[in-house]
């Protein structure tokens, strides 16, 4: 008989493969393991990223990578982005959801999560890990959500090129958002890792302008 484990890994497979299917937004774009304990998932939603010039820029595309260790589930998966991202609750080396994680979540309730958080529909502000992009969104709650649109798949089995409708974003020109320079003379990083993603989502805001991607190397931020 399967261990506890093994029984969970094999429902998350099931859910996760069921759920986003037929979903652009979000994709499982690689497993390790059978049942898998590695996933990759690519995102197809607008976030921030800082550019080499120090401009923080609007991308379309973001992999994020979970591995689910021998710890799983009492354990949070460990989650770190494979692209750059600018958020308060991202760093170059994980993504903060030890506070919020239980056993009792799904693993595709959290890749969702983790989606609205690379939209700006879910932040937390109070002890970030990028204490740069806590002040930038401080700053900026206009701009705010990055990307508005539902990151949960429907529940309804609609039609995938109905979805795809639903889910292709808005035209917009390219733009750029204020420069880093305005703000790291100020920031006080807090050094705390484990911040949940709070419900922090402005009412409205006006669509955000998108601009192109050089798939520039990743900003350490210090």
């Amino acid at each position: 008989m399967p261990s506890p484990r093994i029984r969970r890994l094999l429902l998350d497979h099931q859910t996760l493969t069921s759920r986003l299917s037929a979903w652009p937004l979000i994709q499982i774009s690689g497993m390790a393991g059978m049942p898998p304990e590695i996933y990759r998932f690519t995102f197809n939603l607008r976030g921030l990223y800082v550019s080499n010039s120090g401009e923080i820029l609007e991308r379309n595309f973001h992999v994020l990578e979970v591995n689910l260790s021998l710890g799983y589930p009492r354990r949070a998966p460990q989650c770190r982005m494979l692209t750059p991202v600018f958020h308060p609750n991202f760093d170059d080396s994980m993504v903060c959801i030890g506070d919020f994680w239980a056993a009792s979540e799904g693993l595709d309730d959290l890749v969702i999560r983790i989606g609205r958080m690379i939209a700006y529909q879910e932040y937390n502000t109070k002890s970030p890990l990028n204490g740069l992009a806590a002040k930038w969104a401080a700053q900026n709650t206009n701009l705010l959500p990055i990307d508005p649109r539902s990151i949960s798949p429907p529940s309804d089995s609609s039609s995938p090129e109905s979805l795809r409708r639903e889910a292709a974003p808005n035209d917009t020109s390219a733009s750029a958002a204020p420069s880093l320079d305005s703000l790291a003379a100020t920031t006080d990083a807090s050094p705390n890792r484990e911040v949940p993603a709070s419900d922090n989502t402005p009412d409205s805001a006006p669509p955000s302008e998108i601009s192109a991607d050089p798939w520039a190397q990743k900003i350490f931020l210090t």
